[in-house]
């Protein structure tokens, strides 16, 4: 399977996938799935300052690449998918001010440690534009938009909370091109919102990263999805790869693992999963 640059030398990992306590755990646990570009969580820095005080250094001396950094909005609940509508992104009035601190506060951080790309849920899109709640979130994406572009940082959206032709149509009315996607395959099905490779093709202009990351999708309308060790879910990995090789597309691939108790398990099988296909393609 060719690509612009080979898909392994694109690995990367998504830090709270492997729970590090700070720095120096994090990079043990590197050492253990062998891979050591990394998506910093960008919270634990703000949340918990004293044990992630030298997170730049360590890093540094360590040879690990950071690739981008990731941000959480506040109050967010997973436990349904009708509680993550209501809670998640920038949709709650009850929390939009605590949300723009944080942003503002994240932006700083991702200033002084040199990431170039931050990701986040910026909740659920209206699919009715003319929906009063569409116009409040478009407002709100556009000031957390501009407050990182100000700092030179790009921005992307997670995808999956929505059809890929709804947020389409939101990032070309946004006009920001510091803002894209980071496209995870695993939330259309988790979210069931379509084809995880026609929404490449669709979202194709705007996906500036990837998660790896594999599940099936729901048998029961309006209930979660199932996340799964990449390689074992429904995502079609051979077709997902060629549509990012056609679109082009070159940047970091960050392997995500957010269910299961053996973390360090199930990111070596998924980085092993896509060394294979490499060497069959």
């Amino acid at each position: 399977m060719n690509s612009i640059r080979p898909l392994t030398e694109r690995l990367a990992v998504c830090s709270w996938s492997l729970l590090p306590e700070g720095p120096e755990h994090l990079v043990r646990l590197l050492e253990q799935v062998e891979l050591f570009r990394v998506q910093l969580a960008l919270d634990p820095l703000h949340e918990a300052p004293v044990a992630w005080r030298l997170t730049r250094e360590i890093l540094a001396i360590n040879g690990v690449e950071v690739v981008s950094g990731m941000f959480t909005t506040v109050g967010e609940d997973y436990s349904t998918l009708e509680s993550i509508r209501r809670t998640g992104g920038l949709v709650p009035d009850q929390h939009w001010e605590e949300n723009w601190r944080r942003v503002q506060t994240v932006r700083d951080i991702a200033r002084r440690l040199h990431i170039r790309l931050v990701t986040f849920h910026a909740g659920f899109l209206p699919e009715d534009s003319a929906d009063p709640a569409y116009q409040r979130l478009f407002d709100r994406v556009s000031r957390v938009a501009d407050c990182f572009g100000e700092a030179g940082i790009g921005l992307a959206f997670e995808t999956g909370q929505e059809t890929a032709e709804t947020l389409a149509e939101f990032l070309t009315r946004l006009n920001r091109p510091h803002v894209g996607v980071n496209f995870d395959p695993a939330n259309m099905l988790l979210y069931d919102k379509g084809d995880p490779v026609e929404a490449v093709r669709v979202l194709a202009p705007w996906i500036r990263q990837c998660h790896l990351k594999d599940a099936r999708r729901t048998r029961v309308p309006g209930t979660w999805g199932e996340e799964v060790v990449l390689g074992t879910g429904e995502v079609d990995w051979p077709a997902f790869f060629r549509a990012l090789e056609e679109i082009g597309f070159d940047g970091p691939l960050c392997i995500e693992r957010e269910a299961g108790g053996q973390r360090v398990e199930d990111i070596r099988a998924a980085r092993e999963f896509v060394e294979r296909l490499v060497r069959a393609g």
